[in-house]
Parts: structure tokens; C-alpha cells; sequence
């Protein structure tokens, strides 16, 4: 049984690093002719010179709150208006109508591009780890209507050699009975799905032993549910992705974080910032994919993680990420105003003593107390950093510095501790 899904899931780390960085550029130009809100975003910057993290780290991040305003206000720039790539994509896809193969809307609503090529979505290179091989039926329980989670597992179990069938969501004694005349070897979908449709089929009597693999997306994928499936005969993975990404990275059977898909470039950002964080401190997920049809350029995802240390024991080498942490965007109303992480970055940069810093908000709702938590390993002028922040946010704070590596690795920037009793 062939153990990878290809021979890049193994080369050496350097070598993945250097194959993508020599690609980008060329990626870039193309974008930039044909997408105008990626020329946008590089405005200033030379494709032929993002040679390297560092110089990546130059381009601004466009974060998912951003694509949808760029979406919208394209829709309104341009209605009734002929060129869908502007009109309905924001200028960030280089395809339109008839090369598309589909168009979905995700909440927002944001809409995403499918092209013709096999596995678009890049799922495939997980349900392959999960042991999904060709000639499977794969019972597919995502939606297959707006967003794109049915397609897209659709498309990986057919890129793999498999039959599909599209259960979709919903109608669980039915998934149970077609699942008994069926025999599927896999099921995609969430873990909390499948475990409703194994908890009818008890109920209805029905055994499904055909049932031994999974993937699941979606949903967290604690080990308590590992455990429970397991029990029943069932080896369920988890894959984390994004409709406007795809499958960003997956679980494998080492068990031991989620490795990074290929082809695309992974950084972890301070929230509220453009800037990355040292390997291993949690922060937002931001993604470079290298997809020509819809080349998203650092966007951010607005989900929480962080970089593990070293390789997978599993033997694949792409770098590998905690999973999803929670998310990045901790906006926060006080005393009627809305703080935002932003507002702490600035805080921050205009004092080079800090460290890391952290916005506590206390106290009982209509008596909010805000404490700037900062790591320095200098004397601040607190006093200064206080109005600093009542210049950024229009609110009083006290400042307190803690010592350094105190503040907890978790990825927050505002932490809300109000009470709401």
C-alpha cells in the first residue's frame, strides 16, 4: 500500500522552501495582469523580489473581514455591469464564467471560484492519509449546496479514484439505510454528523461494519470522539481548511498536530498586525496559495494556531501546526466603544520596550476596567503607554508590566474576563 500521496510530501524542507519561493513570483505577475486587487496589494512591491519570508512579510495581509468589504463594494462599484472576475470576485480571481466550473457563496456572503483542474480544493492528499484508496465509495455528508465542503471532498475522493455518494446533510435514517445497501468504505463530513447517524442506526438496528475510515472537517475532533469511533472499527482524521483556501493542512496517522498541505506558504502573525511570530507562539493563520485561478495572496484567516517543532514521526516533512486554537479577531466593546487588536499593535509599536503585549478587560458590564498587560525587560514610561492607548482607543487604561514570557501563549491580544452573570 503506497504509504504517501506523492513523493513532495517527503523531500527535504529546504528544497519545498526553495521550490515555492522560486514559483511565487511568476505566480504574481500572472495575478497582477489579471486580478486587480492583488496588483493592489502589491502595490510597490516587485513580485521578482519576494524571494524569502522576510520579504514576503512586506506585502500587507488581506484578511477575510477585508475580502468580504472588497467583495461588496465591487458588487455595488459594478452592478449590472459585465466581468464577473471585479464585479462578484472583488478582482481577486483570474477566472470568470465558463472557466469556472462552479461559483459558491460562503456567509457573508463571500463568493469563491471552482476552476476545472482535478482536486482544485487540494483535499485529496488528506483522505489519502486518512487510508482512503482507489476503488472506495466515499459517503460524503457535507452540504453540496452554497459553500463548498460538499464539492470539495467530492472532487478529492474522485481525483483519488473513488465513488462518491453525495449524502449531504440531514435525513438520517435515510443516510442509515443507504449506507446498509451501499457499504461504504468512508465517510466525510463532521464527527458529530456521523456519530448521530451511527447512534440511528443503533436505534433502528442496523449494523454498518462497511464503515471504517473517515475524514472530518468542520467541527473540533477531540479525542473522547476518536476514542468513540475507534471503538466502533472507525480510524477518523481530522483536515482544517477554509472555503476561500481549500484544505490548508491534515492530520495523519502519527497523530501528532496536522501537517501542512503543499503548495502553499504558511505564516503565523501577531493578531492585529502584519508581522510573524517566532515558531511555536500562537497566533492568526495567515496562507499563500499558490492557486492561479484564485491567487489569495497572506490572507488571513482569522483562526488562532501555532508551529510545532521539528517533522512528523508519520515520516512527511511540510511543516506542521497545532490545529485550530480559536480566533483572531477578540474586537471588543467597552464602555461603548468597540477596541480592536489593531488599536494594542499600535500601542505597542510606538513603544519598542514592549514585548508582547495584552488589553485585559474586567469588571461588571456598565463598569468595564481596562489593564494593559506589557513584557519588557526595560524601565517603561507606563504613564506614556497609558496615553498611548487612550490616544488609539479613547479610553482610559492602566498599565502594568509583567516580566517577560508571563503572559500566557495562547494567542490573545484582548482577553474579555467581564463578568455577564
Amino acid at each position: 500500500m503506497q504509504v504517501f500521496y506523492d513523493a513532495r510530501e517527503t523531500r527535504p524542507a529546504a528544497e519545498r522552501e526553495r521550490d515555492l519561493f522560486a514559483c511565487l513570483p511568476g505566480l504574481l505577475r500572472t495575478a497582477c495582469e489579471l486580478a486587480p486587487a492583488v496588483a493592489q496589494q502589491l502595490r510597490g512591491i516587485d513580485p521578482a523580489d519576494l524571494s524569502d519570508r522576510a520579504q514576503l512579510a512586506r506585502v500587507p495581509v488581506l484578511r477575510k473581514s477585508e475580502l468580504l468589504h472588497l467583495q461588496h463594494a465591487a458588487r455595488l462599484a459594478h452592478a449590472g455591469v459585465a466581468g464577473e472576475r471585479n464585479r462578484v470576485f472583488g478582482g481577486v480571481s483570474t477566472i470568470g464564467w465558463g472557466q469556472a466550473r462552479r461559483v459558491f457563496a460562503s456567509p457573508g456572503p463571500i463568493y469563491e471560484p471552482e476552476g476545472e483542474r482535478p482536486d482544485y480544493w487540494g483535499f485529496a492528499r488528506a483522505l489519502h492519509a486518512a487510508g482512503v484508496r482507489p476503488g472506495s465509495l466515499v459517503h460524503n455528508c457535507f452540504s453540496y449546496h452554497f459553500t463548498p465542503a460538499g464539492s470539495m471532498m467530492e472532487t478529492a475522493a474522485h481525483a483519488l479514484g473513488c465513488t462518491v455518494f453525495p449524502g449531504g446533510v440531514g435525513q438520517t435514517e435515510q443516510q442509515v439505510r443507504t449506507m446498509a445497501d451501499l457499504a461504504p468504505d468512508a465517510y466525510t463530513g463532521t464527527p458529530s454528523f456521523l456519530r448521530i447517524i451511527l447512534e440511528k442506526a443503533d436505534d433502528m438496528g442496523v449494523a454498518l461494519p462497511s464503515l471504517q475510515r473517515a475524514l472530518f472537517s468542520g467541527e473540533a475532533y477531540p479525542p473522547s470522539l476518536q476514542a468513540w469511533f475507534a471503538a466502533r472499527g472507525i480510524e477518523g482524521f481530522q483536515a482544517y481548511g477554509s472555503a476561500d483556501l481549500g484544505m490548508v493542512a491534515f492530520e495523519t496517522p502519527a497523530r501528532e498536530g496536522l501537517v501542512l498541505n503543499e503548495d502553499l506558504i504558511l505564516e503565523i502573525v501577531r493578531p492585529g498586525t502584519d508581522q510573524p511570530v517566532p515558531d511555536g507562539e500562537v497566533g492568526e493563520v495567515v496562507v499563500t496559495r499558490f492557486n492561479p485561478d484564485y491567487p489569495l495572496l497572506r490572507f488571513g484567516t482569522g483562526d488562532l494556531s501555532a508551529v510545532l517543532p521539528g517533522a512528523s514521526a508519520c515520516g512527511r516533512t511540510n511543516v506542521r501546526i497545532r490545529g485550530w486554537l480559536g480566533r483572531a479577531d477578540q474586537t471588543t466593546k467597552v464602555r461603548g466603544m468597540f477596541v480592536h487588536p489593531e488599536q494594542v499593535a499600535r500601542v505597542v509599536a510606538r513603544h519598542p520596550g514592549i514585548g508582547r503585549a495584552r488589553l485585559v478587560v474586567s469588571g461588571e458590564m456598565g463598569h468595564d476596567l481596562m489593564i494593559l498587560k506589557v513584557e519588557s525587560d526595560r524601565a517603561l514610561d507606563v504613564e506614556a503607554v497609558a496615553e498611548s492607548v487612550r490616544d488609539q482607543t479613547k479610553l482610559r487604561a492602566r498599565v502594568e508590566v509583567v516580566p517577560e514570557g508571563s503572559l500566557p501563549n495562547d494567542g490573545k491580544v484582548i482577553e474579555d474576563a467581564r463578568s455577564y452573570k
